[in-house]
């Protein structure tokens, strides 16, 4: 009987995550996962700050951005599950304490830059913050069929987050007198979020843009124009990234460093002059995304176009 009714209870919960576009994941603890480009994404990189209170405490290949403040920090992504120890290393190396940061936040809920989050969260005892989107899939630990890779295979799961507290857009995260807004950027992922904060040292300010990746990667038989299974999105990605083009944004920071030249910018970076502050990062940045969104259309136009033959 006991067995039977273990077995209802799990039933429901699938049907119930289902209807959501879930398959909830089974609780894989810290499992490292393989893929790849795994190994390369998680070399590991010296931490360092960006600029006054903004600290980079991620992998070579994939950001982790600490933000401290005198009533504690926010972390802004927790990359692969094999990330963790070098997260919790670098921030432990710049002095500060995993217990004193309160919140963590996420770009996106995809295995490379969530994977790592429930483990940090269980570390730090922080909250775990994230879209409306991007929280249903924190808590499913695996991504939902809306999304753009769902059909690519493999590594669609990463460990669970039992706990999210959804962020609406344009909401103000605040710990003590730190505080993050949060921005819908929806586009790489139905859940992605970009995230702006000023950032001062003494008189001089500095406005952070950490935001989401806008690359139109997906699986071969996903349309971002839409088809007869799924609805267009182009307009709202393109949203996201005349949203991205207009924030306050002297310091830009992605998901991906490599998408806005992170180590080319903290090798060229002097004492007499912080690479990192450029007034045009956000707009060159979004203007990159909207190119390569605009060659994915054409693709998507000529396959749609041989199929109709």
């Amino acid at each position: 009987m006991n067995k039977l009714l273990i077995f209802l209870f799990a039933l429901c919960a699938a049907v119930s995550n289902a209807a959501t576009g879930h398959a909830r994941a089974e609780d894989t603890g810290n499992i490292e996962i393989g893929c790849g480009n795994c190994t390369k994404w998680n070399v590991a990189l010296k931490p360092f700050k960006v600029v006054a209170n903004t600290w980079y405490v991620g992998t070579a290949e994939l950001s982790s951005v600490l933000v401290t403040g005198p009533k504690g920090h926010v972390l802004i992504d927790g990359a692969l599950p094999q990330s963790v120890p070098q997260i919790e290393a670098n921030i432990k190396a710049l002095g500060f304490r995993l217990e004193d940061i309160k919140v963590i936040v996420n770009t996106h809920p995809h295995f490379d830059h969530a994977g790592g989050i429930a483990q940090l969260a269980r570390d730090s005892g922080a909250t775990v913050m994230a879209s409306a989107a991007g929280a249903s899939v924190l808590r499913a630990g695996v991504i939902g069929s809306d999304d753009p890779q769902f059909e690519i295979g493999g590594n669609t799961h990463f460990p669970r987050v039992d706990k999210v507290r959804v962020v609406g857009d344009g909401e103000v995260i605040a710990v003590g007198p730190l505080k993050l807004t949060a921005h819908k950027t929806p586009g790489h992922t139905p859940g992605g979020a970009s995230y702006t904060r000023q950032s001062c040292s003494g008189k001089s300010c500095v406005d952070v843009a950490f935001v989401d990746s806008l690359n139109p990667a997906s699986s071969d038989g996903f349309y971002y124009s839409g088809d007869a299974k799924r609805p267009n999105i182009v307009p709202s990605f393109e949203a996201s990234i005349g949203k991205v083009a207009s924030l306050k944004c002297d310091v830009v920071l992605s998901a991906h460093p490599d998408f806005t030249d992170m180590l080319e910018k903290l090798a060229a970076r002097t004492k007499a002059h912080n690479t990192f502050i450029d007034g045009n990062g956000c707009k060159a940045y979004a203007a990159d995304a909207s190119a390569r969104l605009s060659k994915r259309l054409g693709i998507e136009r000529q396959k749609k176009a041989a199929g109709a033959r």
